[in-house]
């Protein structure tokens, strides 16, 4: 293997991790939502926290550490739809730069 190969085998692989990195730059901030007088990340931790929870109202923090009181059912139903679309088109994206490759 000569040197011109090994120079574009870095370029490529660079370019892949910084096009993943872009990948979760992107979808990241579109699991940011604001409901309830708050503002809100799709992710697993408020999803488990929204499903473990049996009472119809909850006092949560928002990523501004605000306390919030929520109709749980509501924001669940919200940032689960979110969540499942976010990380739908984000696994659609994922693999067509995975094949590209």
């Amino acid at each position: 293997m000569d040197t011109q190969q090994l120079v574009n085998d870095v370029k490529a692989r660079f370019n892949i991790n910084y096009q993943k990195h872009q990948l979760r730059e992107k979808y990241t901030a579109k699991l940011i939502f604001a409901d309830q007088g708050g503002l809100w990340v799709a992710n697993p931790n408020l999803l488990s926290q929204l499903f473990s929870s049996d009472t119809p109202t909850l006092i949560l923090l928002d990523n501004y550490e605000n306390p919030i009181k929520v109709d749980r059912l509501k924001l669940l139903e919200k940032a689960n739809e979110l969540y499942v679309s976010t990380m739908k088109d984000w696994h659609s994206e994922y693999e067509t730069l995975k094949n590209n490759r």
